[in-house]
């Protein structure tokens, strides 16, 4: 059913935020999954997205494959490569989306550079989301400054609108970023591309305290986060831990099941200790 709203309505409620404000009435922070559509395939995927929401993910972030992804990591870069090689269409998002929303209580975003949007037509694109039951957009090369159209559709249609933050964010784009977002903020906790790594960038607490300072009511940290001592590490101080390239590797080495475990074991670091 589509969150079509009239100009001057009541906006839809943020499916993303209601997800990590569930977390946090629970005691700890909330796990965002991220999986490419279509890796290995559209089906597997979906199958991928349920198990996720199945095995403790709150919120589940759905990347559409791109034929220029510079902020991905080898890893991220691969799968979108291969999905794109076995022919997937952006239009297919919806289908993954409608997927896991039919099947789980989980709030699901799509995670897209700016362009496919816009080839689609923001409208068109925003409408398609909303009546998968999709949650709304992760949009990490555009700017505020620079979206006006979405802002609107987006209000239209009743969908988050997550932008992101990172180290390197002055005040005045801090501001702007946080005013401008809706669900949550995304913090990037490192400079760079995607990746798993070894240890988590201290860089993350003070974005999240930056973002905090200029008004933001939730923060979710990405960029590095592979196991569940670094998910323990960053449910200390923010709303949200997002997980990406060791999942997509959990899928392309052992599958469904793969994913599962993994998202079970990242799920038991979300708790925060008490004082």
């Amino acid at each position: 059913m589509s969150t079509v709203q009239e100009p001057g309505a009541a906006r839809t409620a943020s499916k993303s935020a209601a997800a990590i404000d569930c977390a946090k009435a629970q005691g700890r922070a909330a796990l965002i999954g991220y999986l490419p559509a279509g890796y290995p395939s559209v089906e597997d995927t979906i199958a991928a997205g349920i198990a996720l929401a199945e095995n403790g993910a709150d919120l589940i972030e759905i990347g559409i494959p791109y034929s220029d992804p510079v902020m991905d990591g080898l890893v991220i870069q691969a799968a979108t490569t291969e999905a794109l090689n076995k022919g997937f269409h952006v239009r297919q998002v919806f289908d993954v989306v409608r997927g896991i929303t039919s099947k789980t209580d989980a709030a699901v975003l799509v995670m897209t550079y700016w362009n496919p949007v816009v080839r689609m037509g923001v409208e068109e694109f925003s409408r398609q989301l909303a009546d998968a039951g999709g949650a709304g957009l992760i949009t990490p090369d555009l700017i505020p400054d620079e979206a006006s159209e979405w802002m609107a559709a987006s209000d239209k249609y009743g969908l988050d609108r997550v932008f992101l933050v990172a180290p390197s964010s002055s005040p005045e784009r801090m501001k702007r970023t946080v005013d401008a977002s809706r669900g949550f903020v995304y913090a990037v906790s490192i400079m760079g591309v995607t990746g798993a790594r070894t240890s988590v960038s201290s860089a993350a607490r003070d974005v999240v305290a930056a973002a905090r300072a200029a008004g933001a009511e939730r923060v979710c940290v990405g960029l590095g986060v592979s196991n569940a001592d670094q998910v323990r590490e960053i449910a200390a101080y923010a709303d949200g831990v997002i997980v990406g390239t060791a999942l997509v590797v959990a899928i392309g080495d052992g599958g469904v099941d793969a994913v599962a475990s993994l998202t079970k074991d990242l799920s038991t670091g979300l708790t925060r200790e008490e004082a």
